[in-house]
Parts: C-alpha cells; structure tokens; sequence
C-alpha cells in the first residue's frame, strides 16, 4: 500500500509539474516531416488500459492476467500510428516494454516490427524510478543514438517517461527527445493530445 502511495504521489507531481511548454512543443513536427532526422527519440506511454499497476496474478507471459487496451486505447494506438506515418519520418525503430499494452500499441502503431526492449518494463512498483538500472540503461540508449539517423520509438509506462523526462504524459502520448553533445536529454517536443 505504501508504494502504491508513493507511486500515485510521484506521478501527481509529475503531472502537475511545469512541462517545459510542452503544449507550444507540436511545431518540431513540422521541422522533421519528411526527414531522416538524426538524434531524436519519442517516448510513447501505451494506448488507454483501464485501472492502475497490473492485477497480484500477474504474469508476463499471459496476457489475461494483465491490465489490457481497451477498445478506445486500441484505436487510439491507431489512431497514433496513422498520425506519426502521415508525416512521412523515417522511423529507426520500434521498441517496446514486454508488458502486453506497450506490446499491443506498438504493434498497432504499424510502424514496422516491434522489438521487446525488458528496460522499458514498468517501474510502477519501484520505489526508486529515477536512479533504477533500467532507466539508466534507457537514457544511455537515448545518448547513444544522438548520432543515429531516423526516429527511434520506445513504447513503456508512465512512470519510466516521468523518471527520465520530468514530465506526465496521458495514456497514448509521448515526449519527443533528443541528448546534445554532452549527454544531456532535452525535452524537445511532444505529441498532440488525443483526437488527432
């Protein structure tokens, strides 16, 4: 019960905290239409999966004993998709946590095959996200592509975009990052709220 606390606390202040204008942040997807854009990474939260944290039966493996997209989450994925291959980027690559609704929206995105990535797995029940091994691992993924032709994707969970971003995403939403020279992950834009 604790941690659920803690993990509902982090995230409210993530959610209420200055998103860096994220809201004035669509203009950078103009500027990468039709590009190979070098550097850049979306950091997407899976499609709108009723409930919070996973079910006590849960299992990786099986995908009943999990939180699961609804159908408004399914299409949203789509939905998501279509908007993203609409502005014609070249996309690297497409990640996702091993969790079946990150799996599900990334592959609905239809952005090309999807690859498990266990770094993106849900944090939920960390107590720690910010200085966990796994977003370690993910920011150095993100500086070792600042080199790296065509966008990649990294579909995951609330909680691991907060730890590495400082900022709340709704289910179906991302932030558009980019490291510069010296490693730094800059926020640098963020996709449009639902309806696109």
């Amino acid at each position: 019960m604790k941690r659920l606390i803690a993990t509902l606390i982090f995230s409210l202040i993530f959610t209420l905290s200055p998103q860096t204008s994220i809201a004035n942040e669509l203009a950078i997807w103009d500027k990468l239409q039709g590009t190979a854009p070098k550097g850049y990474v979306l950091l997407l939260r899976h499609s709108l999966a009723p409930g919070v944290g996973d079910p006590e039966n849960f299992d990786l493996r099986d995908c009943s004993t999990q939180r699961n997209l609804s159908a408004v989450g399914r299409q949203d994925a789509q939905d998501v998709g279509r908007w993203l291959a609409r502005r014609e980027i070249k996309i690297a690559r497409v990640e996702s946590s091993r969790w079946c609704r990150a799996k599900e929206t990334a592959n609905l995105l239809n952005l090309g095959k999807v690859r498990l990535n266990r770094n993106l797995d849900s944090l939920f029940e960390e107590a720690d996200a910010l200085n966990h091994p796994q977003t370690i691992k993910v920011r150095k993924q993100i500086v070792d592509h600042r080199n790296k032709s065509g966008m990649l994707i990294l579909v995951g969970h609330f909680v691991n975009i907060a730890a590495i971003t400082n900022v709340g995403v709704d289910s179906g939403e991302g932030v558009l990052v980019r490291a510069d020279s010296k490693g730094v992950i800059k926020v640098v834009g963020s996709t449009p709220t639902l309806n696109r």
